[in-house]
């Protein structure tokens, strides 16, 4: 196994001399650690004053990781160490104001995604890009493994009309870049006047997942608890635009899902005769601990990958849901507003990026009829990002 090194690694490797003279805002949350797990603001705090380190930002979830899914909110702090604010960029304020970014002349991006479109810590690097744009702050984005590897892209294309903290670009549910890929495509896409250094890793090719590059895995929000959970949360996601259970309140978030009125068996055995790729369905019963049906138990099923280079995501949960709304038609039910900032529109909606989905999957296609339809707007999308790839 080779050794990929992380953006962060390679900066404290070189003496952190990229942010040399530069007063420094840091963009962090739990999974921002070096290959010894050490975390970034200690690294650069420790410097030896290599990097003048002025302010630090968290995501979603908080900047320690300790606040669940959609809408809890937290204000900003003063770190009792470091004696410099902690800014919330989920609370009043998702994109830097001009007042958190003065005093800085550079802002440090290192945030663990993974890979799909409704992660939100992407949508806050596009929003900190904006917001620097504007300020004339330069940017360095810390470079770290798409964990689902860089060669797969699935499900369809966020629709303009759909713009939401959960997509704000015209991105597949599984987009296939590193989070510095990224930031190169929003720049362009947005054509921002922006001042973007990353530092790319050493040592990882697209064809590797997480679990092929020698990292330490950290969970970067409380429900991602393991490379696993990443595997199927581009298409497990949607299930958050459902009455349905995902699994939040147990160990196995995404990989898990059901409701009280759900008979696993049956359903296991339907999804089972579906020889859906690189998966296979074990049914299970299970008693979220919070969230939704707390305290109740569920029926449902547990989705084990068995082959990560052929399992499709996106297709294998919408056949999930299509089976569960055909088989219990009078249980199911889509969840209603509000989600992540939205007031009115359906949070299905929001989640795949329009109304077509929902649609397609209430007319009865089937999810290769669906994925047929998303062939066209794939490679449109992969035609986009081919000058923004840096990794073979």
């Amino acid at each position: 196994m080779t050794q990929v090194m992380t953006g962060l690694d390679r900066l404290r490797a070189a003496g952190w001399r990229a942010l040399y003279g530069q007063r420094v805002g840091l963009v962090v949350h739990p999974a921002s650690v070096d290959l010894n797990l050490r975390h970034a603001r200690d690294l650069m705090a420790q410097s030896g004053g290599a990097a003048q380190l002025c302010a630090l930002f968290g995501p979603q979830h908080g900047i320690l990781g300790q606040t669940q899914d959609n809408m809890i909110e937290w204000e900003g702090f003063t770190d009792p160490e470091l004696g410099i604010p902690v800014y919330s960029l989920y609370g009043e304020h998702r994109k830097p104001t001009a007042a958190m970014l003065d005093g800085i002349d550079t802002l440090v991006i290192d945030l663990q995604d993974v890979g799909a479109r409704y992660y939100t810590f992407i949508w806050t690097m596009l929003l900190c890009l904006e917001a620097c744009a504007e300020a004339r702050k330069r940017v360095v984005v810390l470079d770290r493994p798409n964990p689902l590897g860089g060669l797969g892209v699935e499900g369809n294309v966020l629709d303009p009309g759909y713009k939401s903290f959960v997509g704000l670009a015209p991105i597949p549910m599984r987009h296939g870049l590193t989070i510095g890929e990224l930031a190169g495509f929003f720049v362009a896409w947005r054509g921002l006047d922006v001042e973007l250094d990353v530092v790319w890793l050493d040592g990882w090719r697209r064809e590797q997942d997480f679990e092929a590059t020698g990292l330490p895995w950290v969970l970067p929000s409380p429900n991602m608890p393991t490379v696993d959970a990443a595997f199927v949360y581009p298409g497990g996601c949607l299930l958050e635009g459902t009455n349905l259970s995902e699994g939040r309140g147990t160990t196995r978030p995404f990989e898990i899902f059901g409701a009280p009125f759900v008979d696993g068996r049956k359903l296991a055995a339907v999804l089972q005769a579906w020889n859906l790729p690189g998966c296979r369905f074990r049914p299970l019963d299970f008693q979220p601990t919070f969230h939704k049906f707390a305290g109740q138990v569920c029926g449902g099923v547990q989705v084990h990958v068995t082959d990560r280079a052929v399992f499709e995501s996106v297709a294998t949960y919408t056949t999930a849901i299509s089976a569960i709304s055909e088989m219990w038609p009078e249980g199911f039910a889509w969840k209603q507003p509000p989600y992540e900032y939205e007031q009115t529109k359906l949070p299905i909606d929001i989640l795949a990026g329009g109304t077509r989905w929902r649609e397609q999957l209430e007319a009865g296609l089937s999810p290769w009829q669906m994925k047929a339809g998303w062939l066209e707007e794939l490679r449109a999308f992969a035609d986009m990002a081919e000058a923004h790839r840096h990794y073979a």
